[in-house]
């Protein structure tokens, strides 16, 4: 097997584990404590399944309060923290160490305020992302970012790893949708980042927290933009012979200025697997298609959508249905959305997470296919085209060790890529475990230095979700 590489558990936190459970359970009622050993492997992992490892104990505080707490103890007795929302990370960025605590946001999932004449709300980290849209949706409004796990991931992971989703292309990714934080830090103290207004003075914290997969703190609240919902939305489906030429048109229509609310890309494996999963109504006889939406006033969207089906034509296009229906739409995005899931039924697999100037698609997605062939695999494409995005998922089988090597080199294959066309190893995903021996290939020596020294600001003796993101190599002991 392909290990990626994890420190040694300290063996003196190991021989006090009784001691530091007791602690705990003097701070915390039983409901929010795990300790059993059944109990703590449902913590083991995350979406990153081929890693494991089962936490010291897990901590499910109720409060920014319990969580400060707890946090203070665990810092006092020198113990390491891992930050957990739902555990949908595909980067392996919840993926505890046995001499590490798990604190779960699970319990904090309350909406706390919904201001609409200043579009913000007020959540705290345990809610859900779909949960956020859904409260507000009756009034005309919704929450942008859209991840494809939306309906379980939380808002805590989204901050986290800078989620993004389907419909980033036109609304920005997590950090552009995020107003303030309160955050507890690593020896207990609750500060407050930003707030409810779009900007403010001093150094920009929030976009420093926010994709610093709980390296700097852990986040209990979150005051977020909310938008109000267009008059209308339609997606159609354009079907391609080639994968090469539904990349060129997406390239095409980012070059022309236009913006639709979302351009998703899927390869013929990947079409059919969706396709069998959800009863969408893909068109089978493609070889790639690509879901553009726009949204507006009825005259808007026809607008949008005649220059959009003119580039698709130059581009060879095959098939184009348009949605005619809320039902047509649904079961369009639900297809799409379910493609990770579906795609489990079918293999394991590495959901790669690169992003690449748009002008190179054609050209990557051909290099992709190259790669994983090169390693007697299969490749399923199914990404945000018009960011650059890709998403390939690697199709392997788990209990193969040989096989997760060969998918785990094609996949750092494919990030390199990424990078020697000008673009970088994660879009949304984050860097977890996954990608945290590839950073070198993107950042510098002194890069790297750099933001070690920032991250050892907020905590100096690196307990916060240890053996994340900076490669190992290189640390000081006390990392």
């Amino acid at each position: 097997m392909s290990a990626i590489p994890f420190p040694k558990p300290d063996p003196k936190i190991l021989a006090r584990r009784g001691e530091i459970v007791a602690g705990l359970a003097a701070l915390l009622p039983g409901e929010c404590l795990v300790t059993s050993e059944d109990e703590r492997r449902a913590f083991e992992t995350d979406a990153l399944t081929a890693y494991r490892r089962v936490p010291l104990a897990v901590v499910l505080p109720r409060s920014t309060q319990e969580l400060a707490s707890v946090m203070k103890f665990l810092h006092k007795e020198g113990v390491k923290v891992v930050a957990r929302g739902a555990g949908t990370s595909l980067a392996g960025g919840a993926i505890p160490q046995e001499d590490a605590v798990v604190i779960g946001v699970g319990k904090m999932n309350r909406i706390l305020d919904v201001d609409y004449p200043n579009r913000i709300i007020r959540v705290e980290a345990g809610v859900t992302n779909l949960a956020i849209t859904d409260a507000v949706a009756a009034d005309g409004f919704f929450y942008a970012p859209d991840p494809s796990s939306q309906l379980a991931c939380t808002i805590a992971g989204n901050i986290g790893m800078n989620s993004g989703g389907a419909h980033c292309l036109k609304y920005g990714v997590t950090v552009n949708n995020v107003l303030g934080l309160k955050m507890v830090l690593v020896d207990g103290t609750i500060v407050e980042i930003g707030g409810e207004f779009l900007d403010s003075p001093g150094l920009d914290l929030l976009g420093l927290v926010v994709g610093s997969e709980g390296q700097l703190g852990i986040v209990t609240e979150a005051t977020l933009r909310i938008l109000r919902a267009a008059e209308d939305a339609r997606p159609v489906l354009f079907g391609f012979p080639t994968s090469e030429q539904a990349g060129a048109c997406v390239a095409s229509i980012i070059a022309a200025g236009i913006i639709p609310v979302a351009i998703e890309f899927m390869d013929k494996p990947a079409i059919e697997i969706c396709e069998a999963f959800s009863r969408a109504g893909y068109p089978l006889d493609v070889g790639a298609l690509l879901i553009v939406e726009v949204e507006g006033s009825p005259a808007e969207i026809e607008e949008e959508l005649a220059r959009i089906v003119a580039i698709a034509k130059g581009h060879g296009v095959s098939t184009i249905r348009e949605s005619k229906s809320a039902m047509e739409t649904a079961a369009i995005w639900k297809g799409r959305k379910s493609a990770f899931g579906a795609t489990g039924r079918v293999a394991d697999y590495i959901c790669m997470d690169g992003v690449i100037p748009t002008g190179e698609l054609p050209n990557v997605l051909h290099r992709v296919s190259e790669i994983v062939a090169a390693h007697g695999l299969r490749v399923a494409n199914v990404f945000h085209a018009g960011d650059g995005n890709l998403h390939p998922l690697v199709l392997y089988d788990i209990n193969d060790p040989l096989e997760q090597a060969k998918a785990e080199a094609a996949g750092a294959e494919i990030l390199k890529l990424c990078v020697e066309v000008g673009g970088c190893l994660t879009g949304e995903h984050g860097v977890g475990i996954e990608k945290r021996d590839l950073m070198p290939v993107q950042f510098s020596p002194a890069d790297l230095a750099q933001q070690m020294r920032v991250r050892a600001v907020f905590d100096p003796a690196w307990l916060l979700n240890p053996a994340k993101v900076f490669p190992l190599e290189g640390r000081t002991p006390a990392q």
